[in-house]
């Protein structure tokens, strides 16, 4: 019961190497999909995103690593992923232009006018558009001199009056 096989939990039953370039492979392929899904679905996490996410998992869990048995094999593909990330960040940090790891932001109102292409793009109905409108205290778009979807999937509203609207989520109490 208190008997442990050493050498199974740290020494590697396989290539690190191996290991690396799975990790390396579906972290991209995963962080490609992501950049094309639609920015609320990123922005929003609802239960059916979690499920996703947690079904995505563990599908490409025996492709990234197989069946590995030691701590160092689990430890080195999470680095791996970690890494990547961090790699990715510090791009998007050095060269904004690129923005690989962030979206632009969309404007989906100009001068109190809904664009439907932009909306539709980033499938956002009308009816979800004047949702976030309320939540940010306004009841039409005529008021908007413009509103964006930004990269995080929120949106920032700037009136006619150029008085720029929190997001409701943040603490108007500074």
């Amino acid at each position: 019961m208190f008997e442990f096989d050493w050498q199974a939990l740290f020494i590697p039953s396989g290539s690190l190497v191996e290991i690396a370039v799975r990790g390396t492979v579906i972290y991209l392929a995963l962080f490609a999909a992501m950049r094309l899904l639609p920015r609320r679905t990123v922005g929003g996490m609802g239960p059916s995103d979690l499920l996703l996410v947690v079904l995505i998992a563990d599908a490409v869990q025996n492709g990234m690593g197989g069946k590995y048995e030691s701590l160092t094999e689990a430890l080195l593909l999470a680095a791996v992923l970690f890494a990547w990330d961090a790699f990715i960040d510090w791009l998007d940090f050095r060269f904004p232009k690129l923005a690989i790891g962030s979206a632009r932001p969309v404007m989906v109102i100009r001068d109190g006018k809904v664009i439907h292409r932009n909306l539709a793009r980033e499938q956002i109905s009308e009816d979800e558009l004047m949702a976030q409108l309320r939540q940010h205290g306004i009841d039409s778009p005529r008021g908007v001199r413009s509103a964006y979807i930004e990269g995080d999937g929120h949106m920032s509203v700037l009136l006619r009056g150029g008085v720029p609207l929190m997001r409701p989520d943040e603490d108007r109490s500074h």
